[in-house]
């Protein structure tokens, strides 16, 4: 068998739940409050059957301290990718506008610029690239990687074949399992859905 026909299971996981210094847009990166630290224990637990080799988060901090208290429960290590970081707020200054333009995106309309950042698209394909580099690292291995729910929830369904699993929201600290071969990348697992 060949190195590309060998799956990587990707463990794409959301950030436990977060405190702001700001109200608004959480671009400020957050951090863990104490339900999100349990969540991160929590996913730890979920995930301690496996042998997970690898952690991998978006450079916000959300993402690292959910990482950084999993990685240390499962005994291995944590590197942070500026690609898996949630859509940017950019220039807006309000949700209400940064909640239309995600409206949009979910409806198709994938190439709205959020004004002063990136497309619904780009978003996407920041997602693949990454992913994409990941699985290579990693072929026949299980990886965690932390990320944000508004990229999970746009991105995964435009990249995976979802093979009956319905792409709901996530809640912090819930994870999906995809699969990334030479045949593609299959959906696995996603939480209240089933095949």
């Amino acid at each position: 068998m060949s190195d590309l026909q060998c799956a990587s299971r990707i463990v794409l996981a959301r950030h436990g739940e977060a405190e702001y210094e700001s109200p608004g847009l959480p671009d400020d990166g957050g951090s863990l409050s104490t339900l999100g630290r349990r969540q991160s224990a929590e996913l730890a637990t979920a995930l301690g059957h496996r042998k997970v080799a690898h952690v991998y988060t978006s450079t916000q901090a959300r993402a690292v301290q959910t990482g950084e208290i999993v990685a240390a429960a499962l005994g291995v290590s944590v590197t942070t990718r500026r690609g898996l970081v949630e859509y940017g707020e950019g220039t807006l200054t309000d949700d209400a506008a940064f909640t239309e333009i995600y409206r949009r995106w979910t409806d198709g309309d994938l190439d709205v610029r959020v004004p002063g950042a990136e497309t619904g698209a780009e978003g996407i394909e920041r997602l693949r690239s990454t992913l994409s580099d990941i699985a290579d690292q990693h072929r026949g291995e299980d990886v965690l990687v932390i990320t944000h729910g508004g990229l999970l929830r746009m991105g995964v369904p435009a990249l995976v074949r979802l093979d009956g699993h319905e792409a709901r929201p996530l809640g912090n600290g819930e994870f999906i399992e995809v699969d990334i071969d030479s045949d593609g990348w299959v959906c696995r697992a996603w939480p209240g859905t089933s095949t």
